[in-house]
């Protein structure tokens, strides 16, 4: 059985993450406290306390989400359950690298804390948005974006999340303009999102230069048996990647997250296990793929069922 590990990115985060599992496993619990010892902030009371507002924001989102996400995979891995392969969705990449050996956990965590702060603080001034088109064809979202920037607006599409779904990424007026266009053209559905930075678009070329520096002082090893999707082009990493210039675009260049559907379901994954957070990313594989085998473990409800059954499965 083939098997692949899922993390989530920016927007699935909630006040209360991750504490009933925080409280009765002591492997999530050290977690949690590794990473407010590494970033000097109390992880814990921003996860479990909030309030919403701080947690929004994305110097704290991402480190929170990634914290979670690591927790929980810590008791998977405490039981014996482990990937063939793994990917996330933008930040959700890190786990997916540190699962993998490729990042260690003190080097992912710092960098993530580093790559939350740029990203959310390294940006221009102008009033900034982001929308989900549902339901039409990502050549043209691609077309109605090139037209409107042909104004001297912005607009871009920041995250091919799968066949049927991307997101745009601009200034706020281009975003509110895009909508009508492409809703004009027969998309089903379009949504604003919770968040409004210009991420994954060259609006943050002065966080990415900032964070190569950052990158630049880590070691990476591909000592690994699993296999990592790398959101910039949905392919496998391999040791004669460059590291420091992949992670370093990735906060400009859009994710492919589509492509990566596409390779796993090339690969005859079995079972798509989402830890941490929401269910966006198995939202988007089923999709893809009805039948598909998905889980969502972002509590402890989830946690247990998901280990139940695979004590049955064994």
């Amino acid at each position: 059985m083939k098997r692949a590990f899922l993390f989530p990115g920016q927007g699935a985060q909630c006040v209360g993450m991750g504490k009933d599992i925080y409280e009765k496993y002591e492997e999530a619990k050290k977690i949690y406290e590794k990473a407010s010892e590494i970033t000097g902030k109390d992880i814990t009371k921003l996860c479990f306390e909030g309030p919403e507002e701080e947690l929004n924001k994305t110097e704290n989102t991402q480190i929170a989400m990634l914290t979670t996400s690591l927790a929980i995979l810590e008791v998977l891995k405490s039981k014996g359950i482990h990937a063939d392969i793994t990917t996330g969705l933008s930040l959700g990449e890190y786990g997916a690298l540190i699962y993998a050996g490729i990042i260690s956990l003190e080097d992912g965590i710092r960098l993530v804390q580093k790559r939350g702060y740029y990203m959310g603080n390294m940006i221009p001034k102008e009033e900034y948005a982001m929308a989900a088109v549902i339901g039409l064809d990502s050549k043209i979202i691609e077309k109605i974006c090139e037209e409107i920037s042909k104004e001297g607006k912005f607009v871009v599409p920041a995250n091919y999340n799968c066949q049927v779904q991307t997101a745009i990424s601009g200034e706020a007026e281009a975003i509110d303009e895009a909508i009508e266009k492409l809703k004009e053209a027969g998309a089903k559905k379009v949504v604003k999102l919770k968040t409004g930075g210009p991420f994954h678009t060259i609006k943050l070329e002065q966080a990415k230069q900032a964070y190569k520096k950052e990158l630049e002082k880590v070691k990476f090893n591909f000592n690994t048996q699993v296999k990592v999707i790398k959101n910039i082009d949905g392919n496998y990493y391999n040791s004669t990647d460059n590291m420091v210039e992949i992670l370093a675009n990735h906060i400009v260049s859009p994710v492919r997250f589509d492509k990566a559907i596409q390779l796993m379901q090339e690969e005859k994954v079995d079972e798509y296990i989402e830890i941490g957070p929401g269910k966006v990313l198995t939202g988007f594989i089923k999709k893809e793929n009805r039948e598909s085998k998905t889980y969502n473990i972002n509590d402890m409800e989830s946690l247990e069922n998901f280990c139940n059954i695979e004590v049955s499965y064994i």
